[in-house]
């Protein structure tokens, strides 16, 4: 026989368990420019490294996420492109259980944190083999950019009582 929940035995539903896990880890896309080659090589001057960061969570299935984080790094000498490095690193995750706003700062940002370490080594990787220096990324909050953007959200929210 089996063993009822005191919730199963009064007729309410017994609250769902939070599940979080991680699926698969790829790259998505991965590419590297150097469009001055072999001119930039011979250049003097001092390097000026921009980096532009997004990411977009895409539902896979019931539970699961495909998250993608899209990192390009523009390298420029003397105001020419010297490189253009750009990883789409993604990973599915599944996340079951969690309430909506929960659930959205899971995506926004635990996620990208779990993946910004292998696309910074890609993007390292893909330097080097092109050529330059090595290229060390700082590490990035991605709790602070997703409190930011939450913030932004709230302040384009149209007011209620005006």
């Amino acid at each position: 026989m089996a063993e009822q929940t005191p919730a199963e035995s009064n007729g309410a539903a017994a609250p769902q368990q939070r599940q979080l896990a991680l699926q698969k880890i790829y790259v998505r896309d991965a590419s590297f420019e150097v469009p001055n080659a072999p001119q930039v090589f011979r250049e003097d001057g001092q390097p000026q490294v921009q980096l532009n960061l997004s990411h977009k969570a895409t539902p896979v299935g019931e539970g699961s996420y495909e998250v993608m984080l899209t990192l390009t790094v523009t390298c420029t000498l003397n105001e020419r492109t010297a490189y253009l490095a750009e990883v789409q690193q993604a990973g599915i995750f599944g996340a079951l259980g969690f309430p909506q706003d929960e659930l959205n700062a899971i995506l926004g940002s635990y996620c990208p944190n779990v993946l910004f370490p292998y696309a910074r080594q890609i993007v390292s990787d893909l330097v080097q083999n092109g050529g330059f220096p090595p290229l060390l990324l700082q590490p990035i909050n991605f709790d602070a950019l997703y409190a930011e953007q939450m913030q932004r959200a709230a302040g384009d929210a149209p007011a209620l009582n005006a």
